[in-house]
């Protein structure tokens, strides 16, 4: 298993693992598949360029498996805080250490930022395994955002976590 900095090299690879996780879990990020299924290969590879944020991945025999991103906040006042963004490790790669390994890896990359104090995320308030791995690295849960996402007529609330370097 090799865990690395997704490039814009990668955008076809991390394309299709993003699609796959906004048809299989929409509940769990704010995107959405229809939003996102005829965005360009290059605005995907925009993204893994920039120079606010950092996508990791991880490669099971040169197959892209898992990713997660920490976005940087740019208001000056933020400026001491990150984002943890986009988790996903695709099913038949589940249960193997993949999601404990990318979240390691990003605040490792972060502990060194020479700014970065702490990371916040939220997890949609019923995904258990996410909550428990996010508490397990450290993560501190703050808040319950009550709906904080509506597909179609259902709500989701988010519990918002943080981690303090």
């Amino acid at each position: 298993m090799e865990i690395r900095q997704l490039t814009a090299e990668d955008a076809t690879l991390y394309k299709a693992l993003r699609l796959e996780a906004l048809r299989n879990h929409p509940e769990a990020f704010g995107s959405d598949y229809e939003a996102e299924k005829d965005r360009s290969v290059e605005r995907y590879a925009t993204r893994l360029e920039s120079e606010q944020s950092m996508t990791f991945g991880a490669f099971h025999e040169n197959k892209l498996v898992g990713v997660v991103t920490i976005v940087n906040l740019e208001p000056v006042k933020m400026k001491h805080r990150a984002n943890l963004f986009a988790m996903y490790v695709t099913p038949h790669a589940r249960k193997q250490q993949i999601g404990r390994r990318l979240v390691q890896e990003a605040l490792q990359r972060l502990k060194q930022h020479p700014v970065i104090e702490q990371v916040h995320l939220s997890v949609v308030r019923t995904n258990e395994a996410a909550k428990a791995l996010y508490r397990s690295l450290g993560f501190e849960s703050y808040a319950i955002e009550p709906r904080a996402l509506k597909i179609d007529d259902t709500y989701h609330d988010e519990e918002l976590m943080w981690y303090r370097f």
